[in-house]
């Protein structure tokens, strides 16, 4: 595949990520005292997120963070003192193709959060490479189970399980676990997917990943809460349906990727999505993915993902208008009883490595950081995480 056709490739996979999908079937901190109070049971609470999945990766790159004064920093440091109290963390199977989101580099990431008092939540995705509504690619070690819905259900019960417990070990047990990532299609498929979802199959292999969070739970005598992954509300909508339904029904969290470019429901609508997903199904929710440019420049070869087409009339493609959208977005979010928003990767800055598809980062002008890798205006957004 050359570069051209590659990059196109990648842009429609992370269009399908929250493109307008409906159902086939259907037609405390280490800066003492700035933290918000860790108790996220009181109704006031609400979590202000980091998507940090790349940090190591870039830093390894040798991408140096700066804060809003320039200094250089640590960028967990940057997040934690500026009011974030979530960090978020993908986690891959076995993904041979990089060195990053494997165990040990999410171990690495989640003592990084945890030493600053952050909370975490990690998101595995099932998959050896991106998983989306697009491509739920069972791991290559599980492939020869791909029929077997009781034996892959038991592969996915013990890796979730083994996981968590050596993360234990170590004290490092996130705070919150998804079990999947935007799993709008059936999870663990191979090659093209598979229409209409199969919710005996579906149902038992989430019930299996959730049983294994609440084992270790119980085992560790602590809270993991449990979330439900779908990009776009309006996905969401019918898919907690029929996961209800099939008697998927032990989760704690609906989590939610919203980028307007890509959602039925504007700014403006989204919140009668959210009130309708939290009262219909007794479940928490928080926004686990969005992203805003403060520019339209692209910094390197990689072509940027989110263009002109993803602004929102109000909010210019400028430090102030990222700022003015996330301050919004997290109102809405409020407002219709949600508890919870975060930025997916705010650190993805360009640098000399590349991507599957090509050197530099195609995020780089929607990140919290400008080309120069100095926090952005909209760094200011988590300030609302600060007593």
């Amino acid at each position: 595949m050359n570069t051209l056709s590659a990059v196109i490739a990648f842009l429609m996979i992370l269009s399908a990520c929250s493109s307008n999908q409906t159902d086939p079937t259907d037609g405390s901190s280490g800066q003492e005292g700035q933290q918000q109070e860790e108790n996220p049971t009181d109704p006031k609470f609400f979590f202000y997120g980091a998507d940090l999945s790349y940090v190591n990766e870039m830093e390894d790159c040798g991408a140096q963070y700066h804060d809003n004064a320039n200094v250089p920093r640590d960028p967990y440091e940057i997040f934690g003192e500026a009011g974030a109290n979530l960090i978020r963390l993908r986690l891959w199977h076995d993904p041979s193709w990089t060195d990053y989101s494997n165990f040990e580099d999410v171990k690495k990431s989640i003592r990084r959060a945890k030493a600053l008092g952050m909370q975490v939540l990690l998101d595995f995705h099932y998959s050896d490479t991106w998983a989306d509504p697009a491509k739920q690619e069972i791991p290559t070690a599980w492939v020869s189970q791909l029929d077997d819905t009781e034996a892959l259900g038991n592969l996915l019960y013990a890796y979730t399980y083994e996981t968590l417990n050596a993360l234990a070990e170590d004290g490092l047990l996130p705070e919150m676990v998804q079990v999947g990532n935007e799993i709008n299609p059936m999870i663990l498929q191979q090659g093209e997917l598979e229409w209409p979802i199969d919710w005996v199959r579906n149902a038992a292999l989430l019930n299996k990943g959730i049983k294994a969070v609440r084992d270790i739970a119980s085992e560790r005598n602590t809270e993991i809460g449990v979330m439900l992954h779908i990009a776009q509300p309006e996905n969401a909508l019918w898919w907690f349906q029929k996961a209800t339904d099939a008697g998927v029904l032990d989760y704690d969290w609906i989590g939610l990727s919203y980028y307007p470019l890509w959602s039925e429901y504007g700014l403006d609508e989204a919140s009668e999505a959210f009130s309708t997903l939290i009262t219909t199904y007794n479940k928490r929710l928080m926004v686990v993915e969005t992203a805003y440019p403060f520019t339209l420049e692209n910094a390197d070869q990689a072509n940027n993902i989110l263009g002109s087409d993803a602004l929102v009339a109000g909010f210019p493609a400028s430090p102030e208008g990222q700022l003015g959208y996330l301050n919004k977005l997290r109102d809405v979010i409020q407002n219709s009883g949600g508890e919870g928003l975060i930025y997916w990767e705010p650190a993805w800055v360009s640098t000399n490595c590349g991507t599957l598809w090509a050197q530099g980062s195609h995020w780089d002008n929607a990140t919290l950081f400008d080309h120069d890798h100095k926090a952005t205006k909209a760094m200011e957004f988590y300030n609302a995480g600060i007593k």
